[in-house]
């Protein structure tokens, strides 16, 4: 009888149930569900994912923008001697809105289509639990991350290179408003039970995005160096300074697995030495 106790007590049901609950939980559902008896599914997933992406992207911008204004936080920028300048950030701005409103808007303008075709459902009981979710995003980020590596990698092939990736190595000191791609379908075609994991999935990957563009690593004041094996600003950021290596968009495991972050390495282990002896 004691053991059976035990069982029903460690059940994921009843774990769940011993977890405080989710103040926010009921604002959410009578949001989500005003927003399916006022809306339809077309202005949802068109409009209202054009909203989502534009909020978040901007809201997650915001940080690093100001970062440079601060001085304190100038010791967290990684390329210290290649500041930002007004010129380059005016001509990324334009190539981001480009990017906005004739590349990705008109794939915004697929959701409603994709999620017809695959009967993806919208309703507040239709929603899977939190947990369900949270699995199903971050296997949206696996699913991303093997898939940027191997072309990432491919892209980086002498013979294309000049004609499709350079543009985005043009901003090598990059800051938050560098983001040129979006290749996170993949993770939706597979996952997607319901149509809240397409916002959930675009907001974590903005902001994980626009983190590792940011230039600067700051990883006691950011969430996902939680994660293990989270690459981050630094990772990434070697990339753009070396140009080869480092092809991953999120996690290192790629990298370490193929050996392509071996420059990386060399690097930090010269940063090191380079502080050691500084400091005798």
């Amino acid at each position: 009888m004691e053991n059976i106790t035990k069982t029903n007590v460690w059940a994921s049901d009843n774990f769940i149930d011993l977890l405080p609950p989710n103040p926010i939980r009921e604002p959410f559902e009578n949001a989500w569900t005003y927003m399916n008896m006022h809306y339809t599914k077309f202005q949802i997933a068109t409009f209202g994912s054009l909203i989502i992406h534009e909020l978040v992207y901007f809201v997650a911008c915001v940080p690093g923008i100001l970062f440079q204004f601060v001085p304190f936080m100038r010791r967290f920028k990684i390329q210290s001697n290649r500041p930002e300048n007004f010129d380059g950030q005016w001509k990324c701005f334009k190539l981001l809105m480009f990017n906005h409103f004739v590349i990705q808007f008109p794939l915004i303008c697929g959701t409603y289509v994709f999620t017809e075709m695959f009967g993806v459902p919208y309703s507040w009981e239709e929603m899977p639990s939190w947990y369900n979710l949270a699995l199903r995003v971050f296997g949206c980020a696996v699913i991303e991350d093997t898939w940027h590596y191997f072309l990432h990698q491919a892209l980086h092939d002498k013979r294309i290179y000049k004609y499709i990736h350079k543009v985005h190595h043009h901003f090598q000191p990059h800051f938050p408003s560098t983001v040129l791609g979006m290749g996170f379908f993949w993770g939706i075609l597979l996952l997607a039970n319901h149509f809240i994991i397409l916002w959930l999935w675009v907001t974590v990957r903005l902001f994980e995005t626009i983190d590792v563009h940011s230039g600067y690593d700051i990883p006691y004041l950011n969430v996902f160096h939680l994660i293990p094996f989270y690459g981050g600003s630094k990772f990434h950021d070697f990339h753009h300074y070396n140009f080869n290596g480092n092809y991953s968009s999120t996690f290192t495991w790629w990298d370490k697995i193929f050996g392509t972050d071996a420059q990386y390495k060399e690097y930090c282990a010269k940063l090191e030495a380079a502080k050691s002896k500084k400091g005798q």
